[in-house]
C-alpha cells in the first residue's frame, strides 16, 4: 500500500502514495464521480483456498476503501461450478477476517445470473450479440493467432429473431452441453484477440453452490465481471496484470450495454522466490500427497501459513513493505520471513526449550533441591511480566551447545570450560561421560558457581563470554516440535531439469521432526506464539496438538539460515 519516505529536509515525514492511489486521487476529482467515495472489491472464484499472492490483493483492495473513507466488497465470482464449492466460500471469507479486514457486503456473481441474462438479450436485440454452433476446438481456429487476423463464424449473420430464439432454447435446456454459445459481435480482426468475438455464455449443466440447478447456461468471466462491478457501483476494478489485456472487453461491455462504467486499473501480481503461486500446481501437491493438505505448514496458502503461526500483522506489514507495481518481479521471500520475525519479537513470549538433549549433572548441587529463577517473559514488552522456571540438579541442554574438540572462539560448553546459564549460574565441565563402545556423549558432569546466581544482587560480578539456555530434566515436558524449512530448494521452481516438472525441486527436508524437552510453564498452553530461546520462532500448531500430546510448528528461525545452508 502507501509508506512513509523523509522529505529532503531530512525533518518531516510525508507520505508517498503508490501510482493506483495516484490514480484513484485523480479521478474522485472528476465529475463522473463528484460526491462519490472509493469502491472497491475483492473478487475471488470459489475453486480453492486463498494463497500469499491473494493476500496482497486482499490487502490493497480494502486498504484502499479504508484509507479514504469508502468501501470494498467481498464478492464471490462464481460463474464456474463445476470447479466451486461452499468449502471455499467459508474459507475465503476465514481467510479475510483473520487478515483484519470486513467487508461492506458480502456480494455473488449469481446475485446477478438474471440481469446478465436480460442484459445479454439487450445485446441480441442491438445486433451486438448471436448464437454460435462452432465446436470449442472450431472456436479457437477460427478465431486466429496474434499474427493472424480471426475469421467469421458461420452463424455470425444469423437475425436477431433467430438468436433470439435459439438462446431462449440454450437457456431452457433444450442443447447439449457444448452444442452452442453465446458470442459478443465486436471484430474477428482486433488486434486484441479478446474483442474477437468474445464467449458471452455457454451450456453447460452442473449443480450451483447456491442457484443449484435453476441454470444451464452460465456466463463467462468477462462477461459477468464488469457487469457485476456496474451493479455493485464499484469506482475501481482493481486487477492483476493479466487482465490488462481484457480491459478493452471490460470496457466495451459497459458502453455498449450503457450502464455505469467503473476503472480497472491493474498491478503486479506477486510473485515469491522458492514459492509456487500455481492453483494447479498447489492443488497437485495436495493430491499427490507431497503436503498434507491446503493448510499444510509449508503450502503459501493463507490457511496454511495461519497454521504456521504466521501473524495477520506480519502478512499485512509484508503487502505494504513491498507496494504495488506496473511490472512483474520476484519478491525474496526472505522479505517475507523478516516482516514475521520483527512482529514475532514484539509479541511472543520467551522460553525455554531443548530439542536435541545432552544432560548435564551439576554435581555439587544438593541433590533434592529445587529453586525457582526469575525469567522475562518478553523483553521488548514489559506488560508481559515474568515466571518463574525451576531449576535442579540434572539439567537438560543443547547437544549443539557442547563440544569436546572445540575451535578457539567456540564459548560454549566444552571441558573446562566455562558458560553461564541463562537466568541461572555458571558451570564448569569437568567430566565427559561417554559410551563405551559408540564413543557418544552420555552427559556431562559439571560444577556450579553458587555466587553467580543471576538477579542476585550479592552475586560475585564475574563475567564469561557464552550463555546458554537448558531446562530441568525433572520438570521438562514433551512436545513434538516440527521444524518447517521451504517447500522448494530452487529460487525459481517453475523452472525443472530437463524432462522433469516443478515437483523434481522439492525440498525433501521442508519437515523435520523432533521430540522436545520444555519448560512447565508450557504444560497448559493450547494456543499461542513463543520465541525458543535461541533457537526460533514457534506456536501450537491448532490441528494436531492436544493437552496430551503438544504439537510445536516452528515458524521461523531468529534469522535467515538458508542462505548459509546453501553455501556449504
Amino acid at each position: 500500500m502507501s509508506h512513509v519516505a523523509r522529505q529532503a529536509d531530512g525533518d518531516e515525514k510525508r507520505e508517498r502514495v503508490n501510482f493506483i492511489e495516484q490514480e484513484v486521487l485523480q479521478d474522485l476529482q472528476l465529475p463522473k464521480l463528484a460526491g462519490r467515495k472509493v469502491a472497491t472489491r475483492f473478487p475471488p472464484e470459489p475453486n480453492g483456498y486463498l494463497h500469499i499472492g491473494h493476500a496482497k490483493s486482499i490487502c490493497l483492495n480494502f486498504g484502499l476503501a479504508e484509507k479514504y473513507g469508502g468501501t470494498c466488497n467481498l464478492r464471490f465470482d462464481d460463474t464456474n461450478p463445476s470447479k466451486e464449492e461452499q468449502e471455499y466460500v467459508d474459507s475465503i471469507q476465514e481467510d479475510v477476517r483473520w487478515l483484519g479486514f470486513q467487508w461492506n457486503e458480502l456480494r455473488y456473481a449469481s446475485d446477478y445470473f438474471d440481469q446478465l441474462c436480460d442484459w445479454a438479450i439487450q445485446l441480441i436485440k442491438a445486433g451486438k450479440a448471436y448464437v454460435c454452433d462452432l465446436t470449442a476446438e472450431q472456436t479457437r481456429e477460427y478465431r486466429g493467432t496474434l499474427t493472424a487476423p480471426g475469421k467469421n463464424s458461420p452463424f455470425r449473420e444469423r437475425t436477431v429473431d433467430e438468436n433470439l430464439k435459439l438462446f431462449a432454447a440454450m437457456k431452457a435446456g433444450e442443447c447439449a452441453d457444448g452444442a452452442r454459445t453465446l458470442r459478443a459481435k465486436i471484430d474477428m480482426a482486433a488486434s486484441n484477440i479478446n474483442l474477437r468475438d468474445p464467449v458471452m455464455y455457454r451450456v453447460l449443466r452442473s449443480h450451483h453452490h447456491r442457484t443449484g440447478d435453476k441454470w444451464c447456461i452460465y456466463p463467462m468471466y468477462d462477461w459477468a465481471h464488469g457487469q457485476s462491478d456496474s451493479i455493485e457501483s464499484i469506482t475501481h476494478s482493481i486487477c492483476t496484470l493479466e487482465f490488462e489485456d481484457h480491459r478493452p472487453l471490460y470496457n466495451w461491455y459497459c458502453e455498449n450495454l450503457g450502464i455505469y462504467h467503473p476503472r480497472q486499473i491493474e498491478f503486479a501480481r506477486l510473485n515469491l522466490s522458492y514459492t509456487v503461486m500455481s492453483k494447479r500446481k498447489l492443488l497437485q501437491l495436495v493430491k499427490e500427497g507431497h503436503v498434507s493438505g491446503w493448510d499444510d505448514p509449508r503450502m503459501p496458502t493463507i490457511c496454511g501459513m495461519r497454521r504456521r503461526g504466521y501473524t495477520p500483522e506480519s502478512l499485512r506489514a509484508f503487502c505494504d513493505r513491498i507496494g504495488v507495481a506496473k511490472f512483474y518481479s520476484t519478491i525474496d521471500v526472505t522479505v517475507l520471513e523478516n516482516s514475521v520475525r520483527e512482529h514475532l519479537n514484539l509479541v511472543a513470549n520467551r522460553v525455554m526449550a531443548v530439542l536435541n538433549p545432552l544432560k548435564v549433572v551439576l554435581t555439587n548441587y544438593p541433590q533434592d533441591q529445587v529453586e525457582l529463577m526469575d525469567a522475562i517473559n518478553n523483553p521488548e514488552d514489559a506488560s508481559a511480566g515474568s515466571r518463574q522456571v525451576p531449576f535442579s540438579r540434572e539439567l537438560l541442554i543443547e547437544r549443539d551447545d557442547f563440544m569436546e574438540d572445540a575451535p578457539r572462539k567456540f564459548f560454549r560448553l566444552k571441558p573446562g570450560g566455562e558458560v553461564r546459564l541463562r537466568y541461572g549460574y555458571i558451570i564448569k565441565c569437568d567430566e565427559v561421560v561417554k559410551d563405551p563402545v559408540s564413543g557418544e556423549v552420555l552427559e556431562l558432569r559439571c560444577s556450579y558457581d553458587p555466587e553467580t546466581r543471576s538477579g542476585d544482587e550479592n552475586a560475585v560480578p564475574r563475567k564469561v563470554k557464552g550463555t546458554i539456555h537448558w531446562v530441568s530434566a525433572a520438570h521438562a515436558i514433551k512436545a513434538e516440535v516440527r521444524q518447517y524449512d521451504r517447500l522448494f530448494l530452487t529460487e525459481n521452481p517453475e523452472v525443472a531439469p530437463e524432462g522433469e516438472n516443478f515437483l523434481a525441486n522439492l525440498n525433501p527436508d521442508s519437515i523435520r521432526v523432533a521430540t522436545a524437552y520444555l519448560e512447565p510453564s508450557l504444560k497448559e498452553v493450547k494456543q499461542g506464539h513463543f520465541q525458543f530461546e535461541r533457537t526460533g520462532y514457534f506456536c501450537v500448531d491448532s490441528v494436531d496438538s492436544t493437552a496430551e500430546h503438544l504439537v510445536f510448528n516452528r515458524i521461523v528461525p531468529l534469522r535467515d539460515s538458508w542462505a548459509k545452508m546453501q553455501e556449504k
